[in-house]
């Protein structure tokens, strides 16, 4: 019989165990529960007895020297209990021992034993195993539980491993079959540095434990521990061409199974994200910005309104079809007849004799060529002086038709 003395009473106790051997890969499980028991000063109340569990040539006792005595140590599991405070005070009862080498169901059930007396309404056991993981990445934790209600209600993992298992998978079907409800926690060590401690496992397994509880646990100098780890490893490994590429394609094959899936509820989610991103006041450039879009910020922002005038209205070079079809057209230097303006009198009116006359009224000037002929183009002769367009301008209008532009508005003519 099961008697405790000393031990208080109990707020809404959850049992958390571990056990070195098999089922602890880099000690992660047991130094995480050691871990607890350190920061929150647990003080164990019971022991069991190694003789009946322990075969003590696998797991040899040991042999230490305090203030000048010898002493010996059995390995064997004992139970510490510790109570967090604060808005939700809870009591937690730390079970910490190895993997017995026999008598299995019997130190299951000593254990629910102290469970039931103690009043614990859950059990977690933490484990952690080998696996192709690279250390570079994030520790996989897999919650994992038999009872389908605990799993759906508890966001875990129905268990459906078949295999050789460990005191973990026991105690934990112990509990199920106990009425208990029972919950494992297991992580992932990568193989290639499985020798012990791994901190970054241990870290990993305490902030799972955290969200299943709903509690914080002060980490210390955990986190510090886990990054140092993680570099040596990398330094290790960048000293090994081998490792260092078998290190690569683990982490390839990591990212590519953690592709998010393309569910309607994932991108349901990104894009939820999105949106949140983008709200106003979310920061600079966003749809809900003031402004946003090419031509977003106004002065004295990132990006000023453009000013240089619209497309059509930017000048151009003009190509050289265009070129040559203007080269073609007479200018206003070299308008013909033909370039009379509308409603003007038809040649045919004024013979070139009147128009001769007009131009040799304007010969003094010497420019006799800029008035010849009924062309009228005055303008196409030197036009040394201003007397030769005069002479022209009479000419046409004695002809009756309007007079040609002078010679000074199209500017200076050839010499």
């Amino acid at each position: 019989m099961i008697e405790l003395e000393g031990v208080p009473e109990l707020i809404d106790p959850i049992m958390v165990a571990a056990f070195e051997g098999w089922n602890d890969a880099g000690d992660a499980a047991s130094s995480a529960v050691a871990h607890l028991e350190q920061e929150w000063k647990g003080e164990v109340f019971a022991a069991l007895d190694a003789e009946d569990y322990y075969d003590f040539q696998v797991n040899r006792p040991t042999v230490f020297m305090e203030d000048g005595t010898r002493k010996i140590t059995w390995p064997t599991t004992r139970l510490s209990v510790v109570r967090i405070t604060g808005e939700r005070p809870r009591d937690l009862v730390l079970v910490r021992g190895i993997e017995p080498s026999m008598r299995w169901r019997s130190f299951c059930n000593e254990l629910l034993g102290f469970a039931h007396e103690l009043g614990v309404e859950m059990v977690v056991v933490l484990g952690a195993l080998l696996g192709d993981t690279p250390h570079t990445r994030p520790v996989p934790v897999s919650g994992v539980t038999s009872d389908p209600d605990l799993a759906r209600t508890m966001d875990l993992e129905e268990s459906k491993y078949e295999g050789p298992t460990g005191i973990v998978g026991i105690l934990q079907e112990a509990c199920t079959h106990a009425g208990v409800p029972a919950v494992s926690l297991w992580a992932a060590v990568p193989h290639y540095v499985s020798q012990p401690p791994n901190p970054k496992a241990t870290l990993a397994l305490l902030n799972r434990l955290e969200d299943l509880l709903d509690l914080r646990v002060p980490l210390g100098e955990l986190v510090e521990d886990a990054r140092a780890w993680q570099l040596g490893v990398d330094q290790l490994a960048a000293e090994d061409s081998e490792v260092a590429e078998y290190v690569q394609s683990l982490e390839e094959a990591r990212d590519t199974a953690e592709l998010p899936e393309a569910s309607g509820e994932a991108i349901a989610r990104e894009f939820e994200r999105y949106l949140r991103r983008r709200e106003p006041g979310s920061g600079p450039g966003g749809p809900g910005a003031p402004g946003f879009g090419r031509e977003a910020a106004g002065p004295g922002g990132d990006r000023a309104r453009s000013t240089r005038p619209a497309r059509a209205e930017e000048p151009r070079e003009p190509k050289p079809e265009e070129k040559d079809a203007e080269d073609e057209q007479p200018g206003p230097e070299a308008a013909g007849p033909d370039a009379a303006e509308p409603g003007a009198a038809e040649p045919d009116t004024a013979g070139p004799e009147s128009a001769g006359s007009g131009s040799s009224g304007s010969g003094s000037s010497g420019s006799g060529s800029s008035g010849s002929g009924s062309s009228g183009s005055g303008s196409s002769g030197s036009g040394s002086s201003g007397s030769g367009s005069s002479g022209s301008a009479s000419a046409s209008e004695s002809s009756g038709q309007k007079p040609e532009r002078r010679a000074d508005e199209d500017g200076p003519g050839e010499d």
